[in-house]
């Protein structure tokens, strides 16, 4: 893979559902691509392959592509025959990345971070990966890039498999890392109030006994 000279751009969430939108439509219905505005704002709306769900209007997708163009991330594609503006991503253009990679970063634009086994699951229509192994590859790739364009996130509590984010935001990143944290915070108040609990218990039974042999003395 060929290094990238200037970093990542940071991209806001809206920014990133756009680009992911794109991407993805490019793939899965190319007959209704380049997209106009508002068939672009509902592949950003729709409720399915998408995390989180959300409602932008019009105007937001429309600000969203205006700071893409300026990045050259978006460009304008008028149609034969036809004055309505549609929309186009660059994002091969201006980063080289093979289909594995492409599809890789569209999901986790789209999808937020995931397993390698999620986005193996996820990533049918985009590109048929052909086990779970080459897809820890082009992660492993897209990882040791220059600059890298995902990151490996720290393990939740309970979690088995590792996650990947992609690295256009930070934003996903910094929601992963607080919700270990908070997730360790928890999880030590919880030991803490238990190891109360049980101290309590053992000095309630401690008391019971003490009343036992006091009332076996009396009535003895």
């Amino acid at each position: 893979m060929t290094d990238i000279d200037n970093a990542l751009p940071e991209l806001s969430p809206e920014e990133i559902r756009v680009l992911g939108s794109l991407l993805e439509k490019n793939k899965t219905t190319p007959d209704y691509y380049p997209m106009t505005l508002n068939a672009l704002t509902a592949a950003c709306n729709q409720k399915s392959s998408r995390k989180p769900v959300v409602e932008y209007e019009e105007q937001t997708v429309s600000q969203a592509i205006s700071r893409l163009k300026a990045l050259s991330l978006v460009a304008t594609a008028i149609g034969s025959g036809t004055r309505t503006i549609k929309y186009k991503h660059n994002f091969s253009t201006v980063y080289p990345l093979n289909e594995a990679s492409q599809a890789i970063l569209c999901l986790l634009f789209l999808r937020g971070p995931q397993t390698p086994g999620e986005l193996n699951t996820n990533a049918g229509r985009l590109h048929e990966f052909t086990s779970l192994e080459s897809v820890l590859e082009t992660l492993v790739t897209l990882q040791s890039a220059n600059p890298p364009f995902v990151v490996e996130l720290p393990k939740q509590a309970g979690q088995k498999e590792k996650r990947f984010a992609h690295c256009f935001g930070t934003m996903p990143i910094e929601e992963e890392i607080s919700a270990t944290i908070t997730t360790h915070v928890t999880a030590s108040s919880t030991v803490s109030l238990e190891q109360r609990l049980q101290m309590v218990e053992e000095e309630l039974a401690e008391v019971k006994e003490q009343v036992q042999k006091l009332l076996k003395e009396l009535l003895g």
